[in-house]
C-alpha cells in the first residue's frame, strides 16, 4: 500500500522545503513517484523519503532531478539552503524538571515536526528565556510543564490533520440549504475566527485557519467563473490572516511562508488592494523581527503598489517609519510619523476593506516602537501610555503586547517599580490569549529588570514570570 504523503511544513528546516517544492513540482508535471524516479534515475524509495523529508538527496541527485522536472536549477539552489541551515536541534540535549523529556533548542518555529509537537518558553541555566519543542505525550507522560504548555504553550506548525475537513467541505457545500452560499458562508467563518483570535488569542483558532484553506482548495476544483475567482481571493485572505497567527505565536518563518504564499495567490486573483496589503503585511514582519535590510524596502514597495494617498499607502508609510527608527534615522522616522498623522483624515474615507484599524492610537504605538528602538526610553514609555489609553475596545491581546512593550521602555528608563506593575498585566494577558509576541516582550523586561531583583514589585514579577516556564535541568541519561 502506497504511504500516505506527509502534511510537509516548509517553514520548519530547508530540507522540509525542499521536499516540499520537489512534490509540487512532480503534482504539477503529473507524474507519479515512480514514473519521475525512472526519469531521473533516482531510486523510487529514495525519492519518497526525500519528499517526505526524512532523506536528504546528494548534489548528483538533486541536480538529475531539477533536469528532470525542468526547475531550471531552482531545485538545486534549495538543496543547497539544506546544508546552510542553522541550530534547528541543539547538539546536546536540554531536559526539564528532571524528566527524560528532550528538546530542541531553538526558536518556536524549529518545533517537533510531527502533530504532538509543541513549543514553550523555557528558562536555561544562564537565565535566558527560548523557545523549546517538546513532545506532547511526553510532556503528558511525566506532569511537567503543564501550566506552561497551558498558559503560553502552542501547538507546533506541523499540525496533523485534523480530520475535520471533509465536514467542513460538506457544511460550507450545504449553505444553499438555508439562502446563503458557500463564499458567504466562508466569509462569516473568517470573520468569527478573527474576533476569537481577538478575544482568545492564536492557537484557538490556528488549526481551524488551516483547515479552511483545505476547504477552499477542495471547493475550486469544481467551481468556475466568478465563484472560483471568489474562492481564490478568500483562500488569500485566509493564508494572510494564517500568516498573522504565526506571528502571534512567535513563529516568524511560517509566518514569513504562510505570507508569501498569500502574495502568491493574490497574484491570480487580479485584486490590486489586497497584493498590496500582503505586501505592507510582509514590511510589518520584517519590522517585528528587526530585519534592518527588508523593512523599509519592503514598506516602500507596499507604498509604489499602493493607490495615491490611500489607506494602504498610510500603512505602509507607518511600517516605514519604524523601519527607519530600526536602522537609527531619527528624522526619517518622525518626518514618515508627520506624513501619516496628516494622511489620517483622508485614509479613513478609503472604500478599501483593508487595513481599518488604521487610527491615531495604531500611529502613536508605532512611534512609541520607534523611539524605543532609538533608545528614547522615556519618551517611548509615554507614548506606549497614550496609545494604549486611546486604544478602542476589543482588543485584549493588542493592549497586552504593548503593554509589555511599554514596561520594557520603562525598564529602559530606570523605572522599576512601573515596569514590574505593568509588565504583570501584560503577564494576565499572555496567559489568557498564549500570545508569543506578549512572552517575548516579558522575556526581554525580566532581563532588563535583573539590576532591580531585589525590589519588592521587581521580585514578584519575576516570580510570575518564572512559573510559566519549563526549566533546563542537568538529568542523568543512564
Amino acid at each position: 500500500m502506497a504511504q500516505k504523503p506527509n502534511d510537509l511544513t516548509p517553514w520548519v528546516s530547508p530540507l522540509h522545503n525542499w521536499g516540499f517544492e520537489l512534490r509540487e513540482l512532480r503534482n504539477l508535471r503529473d507524474l507519479s513517484l515512480r514514473a519521475l524516479a525512472k526519469r531521473a534515475m533516482v531510486d523510487h524509495a529514495h525519492l519518497g523519503r526525500f519528499e517526505r523529508a526524512e532523506r536528504m538527496a546528494t548534489r548528483e541527485q538533486a541536480a538529475q532531478l531539477d533536469l528532470a522536472l525542468g526547475a531550471n536549477g531552482m531545485l538545486l539552489r534549495l538543496w543547497e539552503r539544506i546544508g546552510d541551515e542553522r541550530g534547528h536541534v541543539a547538539n546536546s540535549p536540554v531536559h526539564v524538571a528532571k524528566s527524560s523529556v528532550d528538546l530542541a533548542l531553538g526558536l518556536p518555529d524549529q518545533a517537533a515536526s510531527d502533530g504532538e509537537g509543541i513549543s514553550v518558553p523555557c528558562r536555561l541555566h544562564d537565565g535566558s528565556v527560548v523557545w523549546v519543542a517538546l513532545d506532547r505525550r511526553a510532556l503528558l507522560r511525566t506532569g511537567v510543564g503543564l501550566g506552561a504548555a497551558a498558559a503560553v504553550g502552542a501547538g507546533s506548525p506541523a499540525f496533523a490533520d485534523s480530520g475535520a475537513v471533509p465536514g467542513l467541505v460538506r457544511k460550507a457545500r450545504a449553505a444553499s440549504a438555508y439562502g446563503s452560499t458557500p463564499v458567504e458562508h466562508l466569509r462569516r467563518t473568517r470573520r468569527l475566527l478573527i474576533d476569537n483570535d481577538n478575544l482568545l488569542g492564536p492557537r484557538h483558532a490556528l488549526q481551524a485557519v488551516r483547515d479552511h484553506i483545505q476547504v477552499i482548495q477542495e471547493l475550486r476544483r469544481e467551481a468556475k467563473g466568478v465563484d472560483r475567482r471568489d474562492l481564490m481571493e478568500l483562500q488569500t485572505q485566509y493564508g494572510e490572516f494564517l500568516s498573522w497567527l504565526y506571528q502571534d505565536m512567535g513563529n516568524p518563518k511560517a509566518a514569513s511562508y504562510w505570507l508569501d504564499r498569500a502574495m502568491q495567490w493574490s497574484q491570480t486573483v487580479g485584486d490590486t488592494d489586497l497584493s498590496t496589503y500582503v505586501m505592507a503585511r510582509k514590511a510589518q514582519l520584517a519590522g517585528d523581527t528587526a530585519d534592518l535590510v527588508d523593512v523599509v524596502d519592503l514598506a516602500e514597495a507596499a507604498q509604489r503598489m499602493a493607490r495615491p494617498r490611500s489607506r494602504l499607502a498610510t500603512v505602509a508609510r507607518t511600517y516605514e517609519a519604524y523601519g527607519h527608527a530600526l536602522r537609527g534615522d531619527a528624522d526619517e522616522s518622525e518626518r514618515a510619523i508627520d506624513d501619516v498623522r496628516n494622511a489620517l483624515d483622508g485614509a479613513a474615507s478609503d472604500p478599501t476593506p483593508w487595513g481599518v484599524w488604521l487610527n491615531a492610537s495604531y500611529v502613536e504605538i508605532h512611534r512609541a516602537q520607534g523611539l524605543e528602538a532609538l533608545g528614547k526610553h522615556d519618551q517611548a514609555a509615554d507614548g506606549f501610555a497614550t496609545a494604549i489609553r486611546m486604544m478602542p475596545e476589543g482588543y485584549h491581546r493588542d493592549r497586552g503586547v504593548y503593554m509589555a512593550r511599554q514596561a520594557v521602555a520603562l525598564a529602559g528608563a530606570r523605572a522599576p517599580e512601573q515596569a514590574a506593575t505593568i509588565g504583570m498585566h501584560a503577564l494576565m494577558v499572555a496567559e489568557d490569549t498564549g500570545s508569543g509576541r506578549i512572552t517575548n516582550e516579558l522575556a526581554r523586561l525580566d532581563k532588563a529588570l535583573i539590576p532591580w531583583q531585589r525590589v519588592p514589585e521587581v521580585a514578584e514579577f519575576r516570580a510570575a514570570f518564572d512559573s510559566i516556564l519549563v526549566h533546563e535541568t542537568e538529568t542523568d541519561l543512564t
